[in-house]
């Protein structure tokens, strides 16, 4: 009998990449598996080295290598599955019984006079079935989402302007920093039981507007943003995207290529931009400097979670979470670097804080899981909110007190917190069965403005996000965009995330058409 071709390995290896890139496929681009495909045939091809020192055969290292790829891809899941089960006790003893499991089956291998030929067929059939699967589902889905790239440049447009009557150097810093989540102060009594007053009238006696009524244009992250971005509403995608209903590519790139960096590029501007751990945002190639705590992109923290690694690496003292307890102060230690920098800059800043994962308390030191997961989610909450609400106190009195120019500094969530139908069911969640609260939980957000040199009369409770640009820009710039309508959509699913429909009225909004005839007020002298 000929010996066949030891292909197995490599395809049970690259099984978990494809799998979760097929599960994710409407969000994530096809380049992200490159880096963790790379990653695990070179892991593949060492452990085959070892094992053939070890058993002298090829088949039988071929096949240990496999166990030991299945048990390593899916440990995180076992484990889950076993603490859930069983408990913590029962949990504690899982490691060692899956290495002993791995030796145990070691030893058979080596042991064993039986042909291995014909499992060996058996294992490159299955595993060559499996790979053959995945790739033709993940083409087909890429194929359909062809027609979406032709219909990207038309959708990020540029915008014009009158020149600006003034110099570079007299040009303000503007600061867009977009913290994740952060409800706005009704819903923290309403839902939270929290009175946040203390954080808004600091604010507030800080010279910023805090827009009291204010909601999200649009439920996620994604939208919101490509919405604010862009000055405009986005409801149009529902037309323009074709392909699959679920590929949020599209949106995506809106938010790399949008309106208010190329506006203010044009007008002498440096574009930097903070990322974070959401891929869309993790770092933006058209700005001029990126500033972020870089860790591998949120796909490969997936899958690395997985694994058996990452439960090594947690007893040995490096959690996962703690990364992102890093990234953040450091982005707050960068920001308030900003004013240094001589030539006027806008600043991109999202911070996914009061987003999850909870990694701070109230005082911001770490959390591990273990606490997070016996303390409430209303705790978690609040605590990160707590702790953000001292770090933003401290950037907004070092970016005032440190600029030469008084700044522009917005304030701003792109979304409120979940309610908890949606956490629990989060696929199949029907936001057109959602109730009024609910919708308020989700589009209630803090928006705050400082603006300087103009009347604060030009703002309003209820301005939201789209207008945030359209107005600074007429204030500060000379140009004529017209406010829009504050209203606010939500979409049917995660699967049709373009299906839109109209909750103004059921997220309680006061009418704004009354704002539409006032004339954009001057820049002072």
């Amino acid at each position: 009998m000929k010996r066949p071709f030891l292909i197995h390995p490599f395809l049970f290896g690259m099984f978990p990449i494809l799998s979760l890139f097929l599960h994710n496929i409407s969000e994530a681009p096809l380049s992200i598996i490159l880096v963790p495909t790379a990653i695990v045939i070179g892991f593949s091809i060492l452990l085959l080295a070892l094992s053939l020192l070890i058993f002298k055969d090829w088949i039988k290292a071929a096949l240990v290598v496999t166990f030991f790829l299945l048990l390593f891809f899916s440990y995180g899941s076992l484990s889950q599955q076993v603490r859930l089960s069983l408990g913590d006790t029962a949990h504690r003893f899982f490691m060692p019984a899956i290495c002993l499991i791995l030796f145990y089956f070691s030893y058979l291998v080596k042991k064993t006079r039986i042909s291995l030929l014909i499992l060996t067929r058996i294992l490159n059939f299955v595993s060559a079935f499996l790979f053959l699967y995945l790739s033709i589902n993940i083409g087909v889905y890429k194929l359909k989402t062809l027609a979406n790239w032709s219909d990207v440049d038309s959708i990020r447009k540029t915008v014009t302007s009158t020149s600006l009557s003034g110099k570079l150097s007299t040009l303000p810093d503007i600061y867009y920093v977009i913290l994740d989540r952060y409800a706005n102060e009704s819903i923290l009594k309403e839902v939270f039981n929290f009175d946040n007053s203390k954080f808004i009238n600091h604010l507030s006696n800080k010279g910023f507007y805090v827009a009291s009524q204010s909601k999200s244009n649009y439920l996620k992250t994604a939208h919101s943003l490509s919405s604010s971005l862009n000055m405009s509403f986005i409801n149009y995608l529902g037309e323009k995207v074709k392909g699959p209903p679920d590929n949020l590519l599209p949106i995506y790139a809106m938010l790399k290529d949008y309106k208010v960096w190329r506006f203010l590029k044009s007008k002498g501007y440096k574009f930097i931009h903070f990322g974070s751990w959401w891929p869309p945002t993790y770092k933006n190639k058209l700005a001029d400097m990126n500033i972020n705590l870089y860790w591998p992109p949120d796909f490969i923290n997936v899958l690395y979670r997985t694994t058996m690694l990452y439960s090594i690496f947690k007893k040995l003292g490096y959690p996962y979470n703690f990364t992102q307890w890093k990234r953040i102060i450091y982005k707050f230690g960068k920001l308030a670097e900003i004013p240094i920098i001589k030539e006027p800059t806008f600043v991109f800043a999202h911070m996914l804080i009061p987003h999850r994962p909870y990694v701070f308390d109230r005082y911001g030191s770490f959390l591990s899981e273990e606490v997070v997961a016996k303390r409430s989610n209303k705790e978690n909450y609040i605590d990160q909110l707590i702790f953000t609400n001292k770090k933003v106190e401290g950037l907004i009195d070092k970016l005032i007190s440190n600029s030469e120019v008084p700044p522009i500094i917005i304030v701003q969530a792109d979304e409120g917190p979940f309610p908890q139908r949606y956490r629990i069911r989060r696929l199949n969640f029907n936001w057109e069965q959602a109730s009024k609260a609910e919708l308020r939980q989700k589009m209630g957000i803090l928006n705050a403005y400082y603006l300087p040199h103009i009347d604060q009369n030009v703002l309003y409770a209820s301005i939201t996000p789209v207008n945030s640009f359209r107005l600074i820009f007429n204030h500060y710039f000379n140009t004529n965009f017209e406010l829009l309508p504050d209203k606010c959509y939500a979409f049917v699913d995660e699967k049709h995330p373009y299906t839109f429909f109209e909750v103004t009225e059921s997220v309680n909004f006061e009418s704004s058409d009354a704002l539409k005839n006032i004339k954009p007020k001057k820049l002072k002298p």
